[in-house]
């Protein structure tokens, strides 16, 4: 394989020269860098990128760590981030933690040990459940910046990507209260994490403040059944006719569920669900979702990592929150 001695000797210029001309460097005629291209060209040269690497003490590579890739919208944040990187030259490696905390330490030491420059992340359900968060501060110490998107620490000092789950389920809860829907159910496979807290909070509110209703929450847990716990909930209280779901299944398992009982939707019951386009295609009518955007909140991350890490000047800026709006997509589930 030829090197860039050997390019330089046989140009009759220095290393440097040639170096500078490949990545077109001002300081470099367009004459010779015309030339040096076509030699490097010619020979089929490419830099190595390990010994680059150690030179400039950075590899150009990112590192992803996301709880499950079977997860529609992590996957999409997944291709939102990957995108962006590959824009600003980023390359970028992919651990998943499987909602384990000691898989996600594991993953944090195998890829600061050299192979990235700094993470973007998704704290998993382990993690959130027991407040650890040292590991992510310790990172950080070494020099290695994180951006955290939807499940956040929010005592670790980084950048971070949200949605403002509160707000998401209490306009949605609005939006049915405005239907004149009088008993509005909240179902949540996912009360453990942070968004789901959020989310249910933010439903808690609007039925409130409307002064009429009472909360109806179910809250199914990993262990549990959700199709059979949702029909002995709509068997318990059968006079509900709306329904707002904080995961991506509870909401098209409540329409299939209300269908089977007899009931049109949305005529009888309308349905909003956490839930991307794919997934409110399983049911008829479509489920109306709130819609995160997940192409959008990868890129934020993956464009807010970057930043940090061009930061030439040295200068440690302030650590942003970055909040993506949410939008409701109205389909057949909802009048």
């Amino acid at each position: 394989m030829v090197t860039l001695k050997q390019l330089a000797k046989e140009l009759n210029v220095s290393i440097s020269t040639v170096s500078k001309a490949l990545n077109n460097s001002e300081e470099i005629g367009k004459e010779t860098i015309k030339r040096v291209k076509e030699l490097a060209e010619l020979y089929n040269y490419k830099p190595n990128k390990v010994a680059l690497s150690l030179k400039q003490n950075r590899t150009n590579t990112i590192g992803v760590i996301i709880p499950d890739i079977l997860n529609h919208f992590l996957s999409k944040v997944l291709f939102g981030i990957e995108r962006e990187a590959s824009l600003h030259g980023y390359n970028i490696m992919t651990c998943i933690s499987n909602e384990s905390l000691e898989k996600e330490k594991e993953s944090l030491q195998l890829l600061a040990n050299g192979s990235v420059d700094g993470f973007i992340l998704c704290l998993s359900e382990e993690t959130q459940i027991k407040n650890e968060i040292e590991h992510f501060k310790q990172t950080i110490k070494r020099g290695l910046p994180i951006v955290m998107f939807d499940r956040v620490a929010h005592d670790v000092l980084c950048d971070k990507v949200i949605v403002d789950d509160f707000d998401a389920t209490y306009r949605a809860t609005k939006n049915l209260l405005d239907e004149n829907r009088k008993q509005i159910a909240f179902f949540s496979n996912i009360d453990d994490l942070s968004v789901g807290k959020l989310r249910e909070r933010g439903y808690n509110k609007a039925i409130l403040e409307s002064q009429s209703h009472k909360p109806l929450v179910l809250n199914i847990k990993k262990e549990d059944n959700p199709q059979e716990k949702i029909i002995a909930f709509m068997k318990q209280h059968k006079n509900i006719d709306a329904v707002i779901s904080a995961d991506s299944a509870s909401g098209v398992i409540a329409i299939n569920v209300a269908t089977s009982f007899g009931l049109k939707v949305p005529k009888d019951i309308s349905v909003i669900g956490f839930s991307s386009q794919s997934v409110s295609n399983h049911s008829i009518p479509r489920l109306s979702t709130i819609r995160q955007h997940a192409k959008e909140i990868g890129a934020n991350a993956a464009q807010m990592l970057i930043n940090r890490l061009q930061n030439v000047s040295g200068e440690a800026s302030e650590f942003k929150t970055k909040i993506v709006k949410t939008s409701l997509v109205k389909n057949g589930s909802t009048l």
